[in-house]
């Protein structure tokens, strides 16, 4: 799956980041703690979380993410990384996101 398919399908606003549409999605994460997130999230994932400052790109650029979904109706920073918001919870969206059969690939703890 592509991140222009993610947005339209369950119904996310660009906020930044348009040029990186055409990404490959390969699994997905949820987490706020960046430390966490640097150590865990699979490259190319989708990332979701409540961050919106310019450390959570800096994070996503490190781990080489599709996108960045920043929930809660949360606002952003404008930055370069594909940044999607929704006003649903993380958790809600990562049951979606699974049901669209993105999972993860983190390596187990």
């Amino acid at each position: 799956m592509r991140v222009r398919e993610l947005v339209g399908l369950l119904d996310l606003r660009v906020a930044a980041g348009a040029n990186g549409l055409d990404r490959d999605i390969r699994g997905g994460y949820c987490g706020d703690l960046l430390s966490d997130v640097m150590a865990r999230a699979p490259i190319g994932c989708v990332w979701m979380t409540v961050q919106g400052h310019v450390n959570t790109v800096a994070v996503a650029v490190l781990r080489e993410m599709a996108a960045i979904v920043i929930t809660g109706g949360r606002e952003p920073d404008a930055e370069t990384v594909p940044l999607l918001q929704s006003p649903r919870s993380a958790f809600e969206l990562a049951g979606r996101l699974h049901a669209l059969g993105v999972g993860s690939t983190a390596p187990a703890a």
